[in-house]
């Protein structure tokens, strides 16, 4: 009973605007929105940049109407890119928290400008810094707050208690709080 006989609508949106409120009519299967179906539509629209989110739903009608989506994917003719949208829930009002319409965000990282780059930042960071991390050395925390050093022991203790002095002569890494 993971499929839905409703009629189901999405809005997809862009940097550049969205598409507003569409019916999904005309699957490339005979039968739409069966369990463990992958189901093929074409929706028409202006070219609306990079996707960042989708509004996807039912309207609650007919027998059976309760829907779970895994996913969706939508291929950038223009572009040639995919975006995924991940769901993995249930559009039921008697199931999950009852909601038969869900927002997703683009979870594709390879088409968000810029996410390449920072992934290659963190890989440069940690390539920098994982030798603070190897087994016998003492992490120092400094609590802008509180004014004092939190210690991570390498026999996996935690000096918590915020002590005003360095006890180790250096400090490896500084919590700034807002």
């Amino acid at each position: 009973n993971a499929g839905t006989e409703a009629d189901v609508y999405i809005s997809v949106y862009g940097e550049r605007g969205d598409t507003g409120s569409r019916q999904l009519l005309r699957s490339q299967k005979p039968k739409k929105f069966l369990k463990g179906q992958t189901d093929i539509f074409a929706v028409e629209a202006v070219h609306l940049g990079h996707l960042y989110k989708i509004v996807i739903g039912h309207n609650g009608l007919g027998s059976g109407n309760g829907w779970f989506l895994d996913k969706v994917v939508i291929k950038d003719p223009i572009t040639d890119l995919d975006y995924t949208f991940l769901c993995h829930r249930w559009l039921d009002q008697g199931q999950d928290d009852g909601n038969i319409a869900r927002d997703l965000t683009v979870t594709d990282a390879s088409t968000l400008p810029g996410i390449q780059e920072l992934g290659l930042k963190r890989e440069e960071t940690w390539a920098a810094e994982k030798w603070k991390f190897q087994e016998g050395n003492t992490l120092q925390f400094y609590n802008r707050l509180t004014h004092g050093f939190i210690c991570l022991s390498p026999d996996s203790t935690v000096d918590a208690l915020g002590d005003q002095k360095n006890k180790y002569g250096k400090v490896f890494f500084r919590w700034m709080y807002a």
